[in-house]
């Protein structure tokens, strides 16, 4: 982690204060720790401090303001901040009346809404940290990324201990902190939720399915896949509907893990070569995951739709509202039915680009849709140049 330079440029002046969330394992505390040194950090990680904090809140106040001037120059982080929400009171007083800035770090925001805790009302920016992305990783290599994922220390173990860091990682904390959080209380139907979540992934969800092998009704479903959405472990991917029409599908969602390895473990997918219907989907949902980060990290505002006709012609992705669409396909070889998708968007919507993104080695060009090896397709979107 020590070599990996984020991508995330976290500028505060003076008098600001900001969040910063992400998902539990993503580098928040590495990366404040090195964007920061010397600032004074509350961890409420640690048992003693949090419990400390939890009954009397106003140590916090009491402990900042006999610390050196100098010290209290620098923002001063708050990690794991959701865990005790009656501190943010306290930081609202500071930054309104000693001028402190603050970092407020954390993996979820849903408990601080649903306990109606004080979020500082527009005093604090907005940050949010991702797994890691293909321009942050020397020597990138795509086959790993699919398999380990890209939170940083997965991506960076061997293949064996990784899959028992995934493991682990789903288990003790995508399990039991939605749980231990109090986030819901049918602790066996969430569990079953997880498990029909890992079969639904990337595809049109079906709450009525869902809601049937978790034994719970579709409204429920609902709200679980609303707790991950608030937790940071999914996005949701709404259908694009810019013109009314009976032939395209307007109402149903499609959700994907923040991370493509966790997808993976959910999924029972291993992948040995890139090829197949396995790599496509894995493959897709990585450059999701590169153009979600993109978007944040840019300080971009675009969505990110998907575009299907009830009769099955589908593309994948649609940025902008309709200005990009995007087809992602797996193989090495593009053939014509491959871009079926795109030519009927094309007509349908008219577009100011249409690519599609694959495994060939050279770009090129196919009437009006641009073939980009998915290489290249990368370096146009960190450079700012799809949008």
């Amino acid at each position: 982690m020590k070599n990996i330079s984020r991508i995330l440029d976290l500028r505060l002046p003076d008098h600001q204060s900001a969040f910063l969330w992400g998902a539990r394992k993503t580098g928040k505390s590495t990366y404040l720790k090195g964007r920061f040194p010397g600032s004074v950090v509350y961890d409420f990680l640690k048992t003693d401090l949090f419990l400390e904090m939890s009954k009397n809140p106003s140590l916090l106040r009491e402990q900042l303001l006999v610390k050196d001037a100098s010290l209290l120059k620098k923002p001063i982080i708050l990690d794991e901040v959701q865990k005790v929400p009656q501190v943010l009171d306290e930081v609202h007083w500071l930054i309104e009346n000693k001028g402190l800035r603050f970092v407020l770090c954390g993996s979820s925001a849903r408990k601080l809404k649903k306990g109606h805790a004080n979020l500082l009302g527009g005093r604090a920016w907005r940050y949010e940290l991702f797994p890691l992305v293909s321009r942050e990783i020397e020597r990138f290599n795509l086959l790993r990324a699919l398999n380990h994922g890209l939170i940083p220390f997965h991506y960076l173990q061997s293949d064996s201990d990784c899959r028992k860091s995934l493991e682990a990682y789903v288990q003790d904390y995508l399990r039991q902190e939605v749980f231990a959080e109090g986030l819901t209380r049918n602790i066996p139907a969430f569990s079953r939720f997880f498990d029909a979540f890992g079969y639904s992934h990337g595809e049109i969800t079906n709450y009525c399915n869902i809601a049937r092998e978790c034994g719970v009704d579709s409204k429920t479903v609902k709200e679980y896949y609303q707790i991950l959405i608030d937790t940071l472990l999914a996005i949701r991917v709404e259908p694009f509907k810019k013109r009314q029409s009976r032939q395209v599908i307007t109402k149903a969602s499609k959700y994907y893990m923040f991370d493509v390895g966790v997808a993976g473990y959910l999924t029972k997918r291993h992948l040995v070569e890139e090829k197949g219907a396995e790599f496509g989907r894995a493959f897709e949902h990585f450059l999701l995951m590169e153009m979600t980060a993109y978007r944040s990290y840019a300080g971009k505002d675009f969505a990110i739709n998907f575009w299907r006709t009830k009769s099955g012609v589908e593309v994948d992705f649609v940025l902008g509202m309709g200005k990009v669409a995007i087809e992602i396909k797996g193989a090495s070889r593009v053939d014509k039915k491959d871009t079926n998708g795109l030519e009927s968007f094309i007509q349908a919507c008219a577009p100011k680009k249409s690519i599609l993104v694959c495994n060939e080695k050279e770009k090129r060009i196919h009437g009006k849709i641009e073939i980009l090896p998915w290489r290249i397709f990368l370096e146009q979107l960190w450079a700012g140049k799809l949008l």
